[in-house]
C-alpha cells in the first residue's frame, strides 16, 4: 500500500530521474556555505587553500558547532528540494510520501525515537561504568547548549532528508517502476550504505563497517515496508543521530561535537561493529512487529506492486465513480 501511493500521482520514470538530479544539485548547493567559510578561514590564517581537500582539515578548521551547523545545512536544503519536487514535479501530497495512513502518525515517530534513545543511553552508561578509561568527560555548558540547539533543530532535518530520499522518494519511485517491493528495498539500502564510504569511520575501521551502514539501510527499509509508512524510520534515525551527537564524540567520527563525553578508546573492527545488525536490529523489528501487529512479512517485503485499476463509466458501465 505504501509504495502504491505513488500511482496516485505523476510517476513516469523521467520524473524520478529529473527529481533526483534536482535534489542532488540542491544538496550540493547547500554545501557551498561550509566550503566558503573554510576557505576564508584557511586563507585568513595564511594557509594553503589546497589543504581543504583533506577531509580532516575541512572538518576541523572552524569551531565544531559552526562546522556542524554548516554541514547539516546542505541536508536541510536537500529536504526542501525533496518537498518541492514531490509537490510540483509529481503533484503528490507530501503525506503520501510519508505514510499510507490518512495523516502522519506522530506516535510512531516518537516510539521509534524513544526506542533507540533509551537503548543508546543504557548501552553507553553500561559501557562507561565498565570501561571508564575509554571516556573523557568534556562537558562545557555554553558550547554544549549551543550544540544542543543546533542538533535539536538541524539533525532531524538531516535524518528526515535521508529518510524521505531513500525510504520515501526512491523507495516509491523504484517500486512503481519495478512493480515489486524487494528491488527498491535492496537498491535503496545498498545506495544508502554506499554513500557512507566517505565517512572517516570507514578509514578508521575498514570496509567491514559497511555491513553496519548497509544493514542499517535494510533495517530502516524493512520497518518502512512492514509498517506501510516512514514514521518509525523517521523517529529512529533522528533519535540515533541526535543522541549520538549530544552524548559521545570521538576524533575519528563524522560528528565531532561538544558532546558530554569523548571516546578516547582505540576502535576495533570486530564483532561490535556488526552486533547492531545481527542482534539489536532483529530485536527492534520484533518489538515493532509485536506493538503494531505486523503480518504477511513475505508479501510486504517481496510481493508485487500492482497499479490500481481505475474504474470509470468507460470500462464499467454500471459504475459512476472512480476507485
Amino acid at each position: 500500500m505504501y509504495i502504491k501511493q505513488a500511482f496516485k500521482s505523476l510517476h513516469e520514470w523521467w520524473r524520478y530521474l529529473v527529481g533526483f538530479l534536482i535534489i542532488f544539485i540542491a544538496s550540493q548547493i547547500g554545501s557551498i556555505p561550509l566550503l566558503i567559510a573554510v576557505m576564508f578561514k584557511v586563507m585568513s590564517n595564511g594557509g594553503n587553500i589546497e589543504s581543504i581537500q583533506d577531509p580532516n582539515v575541512m572538518m576541523t578548521v572552524l569551531d565544531s558547532n559552526l562546522t556542524l551547523f554548516l554541514m547539516l545545512l546542505s541536508y536541510a536544503i536537500g529536504l526542501l528540494a525533496v518537498y518541492l519536487v514531490v509537490r510540483f514535479l509529481h503533484k503528490q501530497p507530501f503525506v503520501e510520501l510519508t505514510t499510507s495512513r490518512k495523516k502522519t502518525d506522530w506516535g510512531r515517530v516518537f516510539f521509534g525515537f524513544g526506542l533507540i534513545t533509551v537503548t543508546t543511553l543504557v548501552v553507553t552508561i553500561l559501557d562507561y561504568y565498565s570501561n571508564p578509561d575509554d571516556y573523557v568527560l568534556q562537558f562545557d555548558l555554553v558550547p554544549f547548549l549551543i550544540l544542543a540547539v543546533i542538533a535539536i533543530i538541524m539533525i532531524p532535518l538531516q535524518t528526515s532528508f535521508e529518510e524521505y530520499l531513500f525510504r520515501g522518494y526512491l523507495m516509491q519511485g523504484i517500486g512503481v517502476l519495478a512493480k515489486n517491493r524487494w528491488l527498491p528495498l535492496v537498491l535503496t539500502s545498498v545506495i544508502f550504505g554506499g554513500l557512507h564510504l566517505a565517512n572517516p569511520e570507514v578509514d578508521k575501521l575498514g570496509n567491514i563497517i559497511m555491513i553496519y551502514y548497509i544493514g542499517t539501510g535494510f533495517f530502516l527499509g524493512i520497518m518502512t515496508l512492514m509498517d506501510e509508512g516512514m514514521e518509525l524510520a523517521l523517529g529512529f534515525h533522528a533519535g540515533n543521530n541526535l543522541i549520538t551527537a549530544l552524548l559521545v564524540t570521538a576524533d575519528w567520527t563524522v560528528f565531532k561535537t561538544n558532546s558530554i563525553f569523548k571516546d578516547i578508546s582505540e576502535p576495533s573492527a570486530g564483532f561490535d561493529v556488526v552486533a547492531p545488525v545481527l542482534i539489536l536490529y532483529p530485536i527492534f523489528l520484533l518489538i515493532m512487529a509485536w506493538r503494531y501487529k505486523w503480518r504477511d512479512w513475505g508479501g510486504k517485503l517481496f510481493g508485487k506492486v500492482e497499479e490500481p485499476i481505475i474504474v470509470t463509466e468507460e470500462n464499467n458501465p454500471n459504475s459512476t465513480f472512480i476507485e
